[in-house]
């Protein structure tokens, strides 16, 4: 298992970022409730890409897969340490994809009408995961499940739960809590949380 929970560093700041408190509960937090999500759900991948796609689930776990070891970081200022979570990373998806040279921003898009958006840079890191499974069993679907992404370097909600696709863009575009006021970038060691 790959252990990135020192990526503070790269942050010059602590592992608990400021106004952080860290706990061993893993709170439910969500725009509305959580939608039922169909057996035989598919993931697409589209836009600048050179080709797009659609997975099933189980094509999706069938692509090369790693576990990790993250922090959690809320943006309503609660942390959990060292949750292992298993999934395919961000770069491996968008390999199978072909990014085209014209992206430059990132959409994800969830189940129950859901979007966040970050740089395509921030997405090229191999601890931004689409992942299925927390502490060795399924991710439960009021952490996201079947399918979540999961950002450490930043702020949970730029983590799409119940994520059933991802669009690469031509140009930024701001997501459901971005629209909001709401930070774009979202980093919790600068503490930014709100624009």
């Amino acid at each position: 298992m790959k252990d990135v929970t020192d990526l503070h560093r790269e942050f010059d700041g602590k592992r608990l970022p400021p106004g952080q408190r860290e706990t061993s509960r893993f709170p439910v937090l969500s725009k509305g409730e959580t939608p039922s999500i169909p057996n035989d759900w598919t993931f697409d991948v589209w836009g600048a890409v050179d080709e797009e796609l659609t997975l099933s689930f189980e094509q999706f776990k069938d692509l090369p897969t790693e576990s990790q070891n993250q922090d959690f970081h809320c943006v309503t200022g609660w942390s959990r340490f060292d949750c292992r979570f298993r999934g395919v990373s961000f770069p491996t998806l968008a390999e199978r994809a072909g990014v085209t040279d014209d992206a430059v921003h990132i959409m994800f898009h969830a189940h129950d009408g859901y979007t966040t958006n970050l740089p395509l840079a921030d997405c090229m890191r191999e601890e931004v995961l689409f992942t299925w499974a927390l502490d060795g069993d399924p991710l439960p679907a009021e952490h996201g499940g079947p399918l979540r992404v999961v950002v450490p370097h930043k702020y949970a909600y730029k983590g799409a739960k119940w994520v059933s696709g991802v669009e690469f863009l031509t140009e930024p575009e701001r997501g459901y809590w971005e629209k909001r006021g709401y930070s774009n970038t979202a980093n919790p060691w600068e503490e930014e949380r709100y624009a």
